[in-house]
C-alpha cells in the first residue's frame, strides 16, 4: 500500500511536502505543529497543551494511513525550550504509555512562528 496524506497547510505547497506518507508497511508523519484547520496556533505559551494537540493530529494522520499510535516506533520532538520537559514528557506518556517508542527531544532555536513551542514527527511500522 502506498498513500500520501495532505492537511492543506500553506507550508505543504511552499515546501513541497506531505503530512504523512505510507509506503508498504512504513508510515512517516512530517514535523507537526499546533496549528488547527483554520491556520490558528493552538495554546500559545503552553507547550504541554501544544504537544497534546499535536499527538491527536498525528493520530488522525496515522489513521488516514491505516495505522495507529500503537504502530509508532520512533518520535522526534523539537522544542524551543527544554525548561518545560515535564509537560512534554507527560504528553508523550499519555500518547504512548505501553507502546514506548524510541524517542528524542531536541532543543532548537525556533520554529516557523514564535508562538509554536514544539514540533513532533513520528515513524511507524504497521505489522503485516
Amino acid at each position: 500500500m502506498n498513500k500520501t496524506i495532505y492537511s492543506g497547510t500553506i507550508w505543504e505547497k511552499q515546501v513541497a511536502y506531505s503530512r504523512a506518507r505510507r509506503v508498504g508497511n512504513i508510515v512517516a508523519v512530517a514535523g507537526t505543529t499546533a496549528v488547527d484547520h483554520d491556520g490558528e496556533i493552538v495554546a500559545p505559551g503552553d507547550i504541554g497543551a501544544q504537544a497534546e494537540f499535536i499527538f491527536k493530529k498525528i493520530e488522525r494522520a496515522l489513521r488516514e494511513c491505516d495505522a495507529s499510535l500503537k504502530d509508532v516506533v520512533r518520535t522526534r520532538m523539537f522544542v524551543t525550550s527544554i525548561e518545560n520537559f515535564d509537560a512534554i514528557a507527560r504528553a508523550h506518556r499519555n500518547a504512548f504509555e505501553g507502546i514506548d517508542p524510541v524517542a528524542s527531544c531536541i532543543q532548537i532555536s525556533g520554529l516557523v512562528d514564535p508562538r509554536l513551542l514544539i514540533e513532533i514527527e513520528v515513524d511507524a511500522i504497521v505489522a503485516s
